[in-house]
């Protein structure tokens, strides 16, 4: 252990970012990881006398009295949840280096944090804003270029009647959607790769269907083989982070509710809305935070275990599935 001690912090940084690739991160949640590490020792490479470059500041010098410092000053003009996310990686970063037994234990929890602060949920506004958007996407208009309206009802339907994040839905592959007929249910990978079943109702499995239908007029049978990508994008490639954002942003125009979308949220104004209506329509709270795919803290990170029949009571009561069986029989 004590051969380790003395090595450069951001050579540390890199063998524990490694580490996380594993688990998949995002690009963007990686580059917070790096970015998180690399400025809390870089304040508190400044603050040693005499200060150090951050490539050679050793590991020995961030003891916990080192890192509070660091840390109050990394806190003096940042939010809480800027700060309460430095310290997560922080700790997650140390218990790294225990488990690999570079160091004998964790100096983070006498650093102190702020609460974490609970995210607000931004639905759209407005009670009939999903069906104005439904309907309208589901509509052709004569000045769209290349018009598949499929595809873009496909796209809001996963969100508001499925509550699924951008990166689930780009990881869905067509074997994703599973199950017989009237029990048919999408296999998500969720956020950290936790798994969860997501129940399909008659009225998505229609919009689905139809929508894998016109991929196979498009692009031919290989399109909608198992393995290949849900979500295509109008070439017949994989739908990209960038390509469904501007997707959803488009709809939105289309649909004249831009005035009603919480700034910011796109996609997940879509999400928080589905979550919205189940606690509306009288789901509850273990239901809806199962659907989502949310851990509880509480419970020690465990999902809250519901049954698969109440599950699919909870997506039922959704009511924007109504929406989707008036465009169908249209």
């Amino acid at each position: 252990m004590q051969d380790r001690l003395g090595e450069p912090v951001e050579r540390l940084i890199e063998e524990f970012l490694t580490d996380r690739a594993t688990r998949k991160p995002s690009p963007h949640t990686v580059a917070a990881y790096r970015r998180d590490l690399r400025t809390v020792a870089s304040i508190a490479a400044d603050a040693l006398t005499p200060p150090l470059p951050l490539d050679v500041l050793p590991l020995t010098a961030l003891h916990s009295r080192t890192l509070r410092s660091a840390f109050a000053h990394f806190a003096a003009t940042r939010s809480a949840s800027s700060v309460h996310r430095a310290w997560s990686t922080w700790n997650s970063f140390f218990v790294f280096l225990v488990a690999d037994g570079v160091v004998a234990g964790n100096p983070m929890p006498a650093v102190g944090r702020p609460r974490a602060p609970l995210p607000r949920p931004r639905p759209l506004r407005g009670a009939d804003t999903p069906e104005q958007l439904l309907t309208a996407v589901a509509r052709v208009k004569g000045r769209q270029r290349d018009p598949w309206p499929q595809r873009d009802l496909a796209v809001l339907a996963l969100a508001l009647c499925g509550g699924l994040r951008m990166a689930e839905m780009l990881a869905l592959r067509v074997a994703s959607l599973a199950g017989r007929v009237g029990e048919r249910r999408l296999d998500v990978a969720g956020k950290g790769g936790r798994p969860r079943v997501v129940p399909v109702e008659p009225e998505l499995d229609q919009v689905l269907a139809d929508y894998l239908d016109s991929c196979r007029r498009r692009f031919g049978a290989r399109s909608v083989g198992p393995d290949a990508p849900l979500l295509l994008d109008r070439r017949g490639g994989p739908l990209r982070r960038g390509g469904l954002q501007y997707l959803v942003d488009s709809c939105f125009r289309r649909a004249g509710i831009g005035d009603r979308v919480p700034q910011g949220a796109r996609l997940h104004a879509l999400r928080h809305t589905f979550a919205t209506r189940l606690a509306e329509d009288g789901a509850s709270a273990a239901e809806i935070m199962r659907l989502l795919g949310h851990v509880s803290l509480a419970s020690s990170q465990a999902y809250i275990e519901v049954t698969a029949g109440q599950q699919r009571a909870a997506v039922r009561s959704n009511r924007t599935h109504r929406v989707l069986a008036e465009l169908l029989s249209t």
